[in-house]
């Protein structure tokens, strides 16, 4: 994590959780509060001052779930207007969050409403996995009944809490094995008025596609029909990822259906490179054919591991439409950087063209 996504949970931000929950009751033990959740905060790591603040938190609060869940709700600050643009400001609500993933799981009814309530304010989707774990059933009706919720965020929730694999969660195994109830709430929101709500969409239905990838395509398929220009972004955005594996129907729906007959040279800039750096790679695309082509180029960058072996990377590069003998130069930067997802390793980087999910050699740069 970032050091300043780390930073933002220090001794200010204790004292002013504290400060919210006195001004609501008057009998939280505001000091010791403090002091309990500001010991050793400098030692941890983003998640882990979260739930020091948390546990602190909970030690604070009266025992009973239901009476702490409102004096949490009434401490609550105002709802987010916006859906962009909120910062570090909305982490505020993280320990909040943990607490009723952490305290509420026996507590169905105040729990709900307590996430209903910081799903507003900062995001419950986080919160919201174990009560579909432990509560498929009642959780999944109250998710339905809120894909009608006036409230952009309440929306939003319903598809990003319910992605089978939301990044800094864990896997949704039951929606990973069948995920049909989680397709029937995005049925009810694929027409959402919001941008912020599709995006969510389009990004679950991309999980969805990793372990289901024909039950993606027949779905874009059923959604592509009278589709709005908003929807055509959904099918578009959720097919990104099964557009980079080459998967023929997937590509056909974007428009890029079978062989193009489409030359492709490349040239690196520099074509040895060192550790750290980065290496511009540029793409001649010709038409040699007599008719028409229109295609989508991609990059594959076969990345050395540790153990000397490759693996490939796919970057979006650009589509093309070309007349017979025109030509078009497109152009890629890799970066050799270190990455917490991604080492790096010397070696030949073997570079493969991707032309409407068609492999074509096109060279190698060396890392040393």
């Amino acid at each position: 994590m970032a050091e300043s996504l780390k930073t933002f949970f220090d001794p200010i931000l204790v004292r002013r959780i504290a400060t919210q929950l006195r001004a609501v009751h008057s009998e939280f033990p505001e000091r010791r509060f403090v002091a309990e959740a500001s010991e050793g905060l400098d030692a941890l790591e983003l998640m882990d001052r979260a739930r020091h603040i948390m546990r602190a938190m909970h030690r604070a609060l009266p025992k009973d779930f239901e009476h702490a869940a409102r004096i949490l709700q009434d401490s609550l600050g105002p709802t987010m207007e916006r859906t962009e643009g909120h910062g570090m400001s909305v982490f505020l609500y993280l320990p909040h969050v943990l607490y009723v993933a952490e305290h509420g799981l026996a507590h169905f009814e105040p729990a709900m409403r307590l996430q209903h309530a910081l799903t507003q304010r900062f995001t419950a989707e986080f919160c919201i996995r174990p009560y579909l774990e432990r509560y498929p059933r009642e959780t999944l009706a109250r998710l339905r009944e809120w894909a009608g919720d006036a409230n952009v965020h309440v929306r939003r929730l319903v598809s990003e809490g319910t992605r089978p694999r939301l990044p800094w969660a864990p896997r949704l195994r039951a929606f990973q094995e069948d995920p049909q109830p989680v397709l029937e709430l995005l049925e009810l929101l694929k027409d959402d008025p919001e941008l912020y709500v599709r995006r969510s969409v389009a990004n679950n239905l991309n999980d969805i596609g990793k372990d289901h990838p024909v039950l993606l395509v027949d779905t874009c398929e059923r959604w592509s029909k009278g589709a709005s220009p908003e929807r055509q972004w959904i099918i578009r955005h959720a097919l990104r990822s099964a557009v980079k594996r080459g998967d023929p129907r997937a590509l056909a729906l974007m428009g890029f259906e079978g062989p193009a007959a489409l030359e492709v040279t490349a040239t690196f800039h520099p074509s040895r490179v060192r550790l750290g750096q980065s290496v511009q790679v540029r793409l001649q695309v010709t038409n040699t054919s007599r008719e028409r082509q229109k295609a989508l180029v991609d990059l594959a960058v076969h990345f050395v591991k540790a153990n000397g072996a490759s693996r490939p990377k796919v970057f979006k590069v650009s589509t093309v439409d070309l007349v017979p003998g025109a030509s078009s130069t497109l152009e890629k930067t890799v970066s050799l950087a270190a990455l917490t997802t991604r080492q790096h390793y010397p070696g030949a980087h073997r570079v493969d063209a991707l032309v409407n999910g068609a492999a074509i050699p096109v060279g190698a740069f060396d890392v040393s």
